[in-house]
């Protein structure tokens, strides 16, 4: 996993022995054994004494003790590629100061000393320590070396095992109340260019703090473009006016990636250490910081830093690490309604915004066929004429059946327009595009149109093997008397998602055209949850909400090749190009993350998708997903205005710009399994 830019970062709240040293480096010695595949591994605060030491930090034994642990832990890491951070008192002349080690390769590599001690309520450190202000001297003689010391210090990959990383993996160390400040030294590092920040803390329990805690950790790790961990003291230091939780916490970039078990949390309490290990993307890190060029404005508030390098292992197996299957949707539960909350409101606030800018009772009108997206798009309309307070008929459905429309979506489509107050006109077009044929001289599938009528040549199409039925003529024609009817009725709101708009799935100024499109960045694994979403929470029981799941477990298709002879939809959109499910992973990835082929696949791997897939079907359908995202990129050039509601868009005039004759050799070179190549609706 190292190979993509991750790297893994442990943090540990270790049982504490108080005031015994060697016990406790006993403990760190153990754990750091049973932790061999972690890159970076992160004790306490003052892990090697305990934090609740008080006066006893005056005392010279417990001194010598610490610096004695540190020794016997420091060589525990001979041999281990990677960095071990643990806290310990150090005297540095006539001061003590609270520090973090950086232990690596059997050596001491450097000493970070606290800057901002708490001296308020419970906590009393300056009775100790003093805070560091960058005027310490930028070494100290620690196991007889000259050791690098200060608060400037960053800890930086390097070697040949480090060259994949490419500069991404710098860590940056700050202790506990640093982060409660106003400017958290962490930001500073971060700017100096950390990607990785970690904070050895002993912050003890009190109601609501945890939360507050997690919210500090994650909010900085956002700030910063960075991953940022926190390992907790734990409820083996001393209890005699305060309790330690052992919380420790994993973030990235504003996510949270995960939490130890803590006192306090309802679970069983637990005496021995706690751990917890996450593999940080460092790689996407850096891509976000680059695409982000406010993060980089920022460089005018940079201190000078000292870097100091270390190695790290040439790879690990595995991957220890959430990876939704489905990026752009939500867990099912509240945050899931939330997110589609959300969303809904932000296509009804866009479409009533252009709804007001119109002439007074200019009607709105949509193509109505009983699928997802022609459906959200509806609900959306809908709702914004709801919403302002225009009459029933201001919004009007006009449903277009053709020679692939089966019995379920049109009756569908009727029936949603009916519950939704939606006046509905019907215009059969296949007399229509039987002319067009007749008038292009153009045979589809081999069947001469003339002499026929539009119920001979349904029945002429229905014998045609279904392994024959591949005409781009005979779909562009139906696609583009369908957007001709209805741009000759007036305003039309558009239906395509954010992934037919991906994968160019779309016939060019038909579907692929309107005057204001609502579902132009919405996902397709999200159109299906958000149409489940309006079902259940605005429609009480009855024939609305049973209308609404039933299209939301329809088939996903065009609709434009013939229907099978028992009335059922022929075309299935997933079966041409590949899963939906799999195409939005991809998408996600390549356009947030910016992430390479090899990356996204080998994530793909580690996704628990609604089924299995074989490794060379995602390889296959990840080849599918470049070739058509590049060669496909010249109807995004050109597409109808619409909001953006999540990070992925695709809009040439917001998020994405992109050449329409750009060349996907360099990506499909990546990727090792070959998949037949797939007609491209034109």
């Amino acid at each position: 996993m190292n190979q993509h830019g991750f790297v893994r970062l442990t943090c540990v709240s270790p049982r504490t022995s108080i005031a015994d040293p060697a016990a406790n480096a006993r403990e760190a010695i153990s754990l750091i054994e049973r932790l061999a595949d972690s890159d970076l591994v992160l004790f306490p605060e003052l892990s090697l004494t305990g934090y609740t030491c008080g006066d006893l930090f005056g005392q010279d034994t417990l001194l010598e003790g610490a610096l004695a642990a540190l020794g016997s832990v420091a060589r525990a890491t001979k041999g281990r590629p990677g960095l071990v951070v643990v806290g310990a008192p150090i005297a540095v002349g006539n001061s003590l100061f609270n520090c973090a080690i950086a232990l690596g390769g059997g050596e001491i590599m450097g000493v970070v000393p606290k800057q901002h001690l708490p001296n308020y309520k419970e906590f009393y450190e300056l009775r100790w320590f003093r805070a560091a202000t960058g005027d310490e001297p930028t070494e100290i003689l620690l196991e007889g070396r000259s050791i690098p010391f200060g608060v400037d210090l960053l800890f930086e990959a390097k070697g040949v095992s480090a060259s994949r990383f490419v500069g991404d993996l710098v860590v940056g160390i700050e202790i506990c109340e640093d982060l409660w400040v106003p400017i958290p030294p962490s930001t500073l590092q971060a700017i100096g260019g950390a990607t990785v920040l970690l904070n050895l803390s002993a912050s003890n329990e009190t109601i609501g703090k945890s939360r507050y805690r997690a919210d500090l950790v994650t909010g900085q790790s956002g700030r910063c473009i960075a991953a940022y961990a926190l390992a907790g003291a734990g409820p083996t230091e001393s209890t005699t006016d305060l309790v330690f939780g052992g919380h420790c916490l994993i973030a990235e970039n504003g996510r949270l990636l995960g939490e130890s078990s803590r006192v306090g949390d309802g679970g069983p309490l637990a005496r021995d250490a706690r751990i917890l290990t996450r593999d940080v993307d460092v790689a996407e890190l850096r891509f976000d910081r680059r695409t982000m060029s406010s993060f980089g404005d920022s460089g005018a508030f940079s201190r000078p830093t000292r870097r100091v390098g270390f190695e790290v292992a040439p790879d690990h197996a595995g991957l220890e690490r959430l990876i939704p299957a489905a990026p752009f949707v939500p867990a099912e539960g509240p945050e899931l309604d939330r997110r589609c909350a959300e969303v809904f409101g932000i296509q009804c606030a866009g479409l009533a915004k252009r709804i007001e800018q119109l002439p007074a009772a200019t009607p709105l009108f949509l193509g109505v066929s009983g699928g997802l997206d022609s459906t959200l798009a509806l609900l959306v309309a809908v709702a914004a004429r709801d919403a302002m307070e225009l009459p029933p008929d201001s919004v009007r459905g006009l449903t277009m059946p053709g020679f692939g429309t089966t019995e379920r979506t049109r009756s569908n489509a009727h029936a949603l327009m009916e519950h939704l107050s939606v006046p509905a006109e019907t215009i059969d077009i296949r007399p229509l595009a039987l002319d067009a044929f007749r008038q292009l001289g153009h045979h589809p599938f081999g069947v001469d149109c003339r002499g026929h009528s539009v119920e001979s040549f349904t029945a002429a199409l229905a014998r045609v093997p279904r392994e024959a039925r591949n005409d781009l003529v005979f779909e562009n024609v139906q696609a583009r008397l369908r957007t001709f009817l209805l741009m000759s009725r007036g305003f039309v709101i558009g239906t395509g998602d954010l992934s037919e708009l991906a994968l160019g799935w779309s016939t060019y100024n038909a579907d692929h055209m309107s005057m204001y499109n609502p579902n132009c960045s919405i996902p397709k694994t999200l159109v299906r949850f958000l149409v489940r979403y309006v079902a259940l929470r605005q429609f009480p029981e009855g024939p609305a909400r049973s209308t609404l799941l039933s299209i939301a477990e329809t088939t996903i298709s065009p609709e434009l090749l013939p229907a099978s002879t028992t009335g059922e939809i022929e075309q299935s959109t997933e079966d041409a190009i590949g899963p939906y499910e799999l195409h939005d992973f991809f998408l996600y990835h390549a356009i947030r993350h910016g992430y390479p082929p090899r990356k996204i696949l080998f994530l793909s791997e580690h996704a628990a998708f609604s089924r299995s897939y074989p490794r060379s079907v995602l390889a296959a359908t990840l080849r599918t997903f470049y070739t058509r995202f590049f060669r496909q990129q010249y109807k995004r050039s050109c597409v109808p205005d619409g909001p953006k509601v999540g990070t992925v868009s695709l809009s040439p005039r917001g998020d994405w710009r992109m050449p329409s004759d750009a060349d996907p050799a360099q990506w499909l070179a990546e990727i090792t399994v070959d998949d037949p190549d797939t007609p491209a609706r034109g």
